[in-house]
């Protein structure tokens, strides 16, 4: 019963978060830190569950910040030469520790000592390793280091590698082909959690963790648990779970999907109200020759990508609905100007203009109300609702849930919702996205 009351009590700052959605304009950005040089410490901690669970891990540092889950983003430009350093301050016994980056360039490492797959930071010790982001793309780190427990306990992370050329406000793409050019993007990191090798390291039991036995109970996207993705950035009592999860996009926009299997199990993430395209898988691109874009892509509603690997995908939702989602009575015409049967500004499908929504609306009085109902079935308009309901939908936005195919994994040690899950938002033109 208590877990049951904590997962129900974790909705409400989730509500409240939700209640703000219109009111800071920024832009829809993947949360990170840039530069050249980057200092990682491993290090223990704890991170929460919605169902009140504490759970102990390791995970990577920034500078000589808190450990996270996952590790910080870093977010590279294409061609610089990277240098991280790792010191372990893992608790006594849990050996030597180290980062593997695949996808990049030239790489060596200084110090530490020599592991079965790279060098490593021993107890108190330090490793440097040094790469070039020779490639574009999104690409996963984690520990080479007994990466059956370690990656296991939270030693994972993403690196995005910006392409030559990039520009935030007038150049955006993923990989330099205009054909990869996005409006707003955002990171999924996949991963699952065995709660009971968390308790055996945490007790120094290392030695009983039976990999055979391995029953994960716990899913995550940028790891949190549902509902936690849909919550703040770097809310407060989170502070070594400082990623969500909540994307949004409008009508005709291109969302950025970056994808990361950070786990051992396939999770088969589904894209309710539209297909995806899938341009990229491992830093990648889905290209006949070079130079052609992404003329391979593959558009699919749900994609798996193996452990360790990584998928970029573009989202897009168009308004071929069936009726006018702007609503009939709003004096607004259709201009298709591209010949695409799409409005130039606003994405609607032209050929709906003017049509009715198709079905008549139960009375208010007959009617049971979800937070996210906005009073009317129009984008941009929300009608009265009786007080006490909905509320939690200001900009009258369309709602897509957004989460793995796998219905075990919908959960948090069996309650349901919860777990791989999160919801996409289709915002009307106006106002500006925000990243909370």
């Amino acid at each position: 019963m208590r877990s049951i009351m904590m997962q129900r009590f974790r909705w409400f700052p989730v509500m409240a978060v939700l209640l703000l959605l219109g009111a800071s304009p920024a832009l829809a950005a993947i949360q990170g830190v840039t530069g050249t040089t980057f200092n990682l410490t491993a290090k223990a901690d704890h991170i929460s569950t919605p169902d009140g669970g504490s759970i102990h891990m390791w995970g990577y540092a920034l500078n000589n910040g808190r450990m996270q889950y996952p590790g910080p983003t870093l977010i590279l430009n294409q061609g610089d030469t990277i240098s991280i350093t790792l010191t372990n301050n893992l608790p006594p016994g849990a050996g030597n520790v180290s980062i593997l980056a695949p996808g990049q360039s030239g790489g060596t490492a200084t110090g530490g000592v020599q592991g079965l797959i790279t060098r490593e930071a021993p107890p108190g010790g330090s490793v440097t390793y040094n790469f070039v982001a020779a490639e574009p793309g999104t690409y996963a780190y984690y520990s080479g280091t007994r990466p059956e427990l370690q990656v296991e306990m939270g030693l994972i992370g993403t690196i995005i590698v910006r392409p030559a050329g990039f520009n935030e406000a007038s150049n955006k793409t993923a990989y330099g082909h205009p054909e990869t050019r996005y409006d707003d993007e955002f990171l999924f990191l996949l991963s699952e959690m065995d709660p009971n090798i968390h308790e055996l390291v945490e007790a120094g039991l290392m030695n009983m963790v039976d990999n055979t036995k391995y029953f994960p109970v716990y899913w995550f996207i940028n790891g949190r648990a549902a509902p936690d993705t849909m919550l703040d950035a770097n809310v407060s009592f989170l502070p070594t779970q400082p990623y969500n999860c909540l994307p949004m996009t409008r009508p005709g926009g291109r969302l950025l999907m970056r994808i990361v299997n950070a786990s051992r199990d396939l999770h088969p993430y589904h894209t309710h109200g539209n297909h995806h395209k899938v341009i990229a898988f491992d830093g990648r691109l889905l290209e006949s020759a070079p130079g052609a874009g992404p003329d391979l892509a593959v558009a699919d509603f749900t994609t798996s990508v193996p452990p360790g690997g990584t998928a970029d995908g573009v989202f897009q939702w168009y308004a071929k609905a069936g009726w006018d989602i702007y609503g009939t009575d709003n004096g607004h015409d259709c201009v298709d100007g591209n010949g695409d049967d799409l409005d130039d500004s606003t994405y609607e499908y032209c050929p709906d203009h003017g049509k009715p929504f198709p079905v008549d609306l139960p009375h208010k009085n007959d009617t049971t109300f979800g937070a996210f109902w906005g009073g009317g079935p129009f984008l941009g308009t929300a009608e009265p609702l009786p007080p006490g309901e909905g509320g939690f939908n200001p900009n009258g936005a369309y709602f897509f849930m957004w989460h793995s195919h796998s219905e075990k994994e919908l959960t948090n040690f069996d309650i349901f919702p919860g777990g791989m899950l999160t919801m996409m938002f289709v915002e009307p033109p106006s106002p500006p996205l925000i990243n909370p």
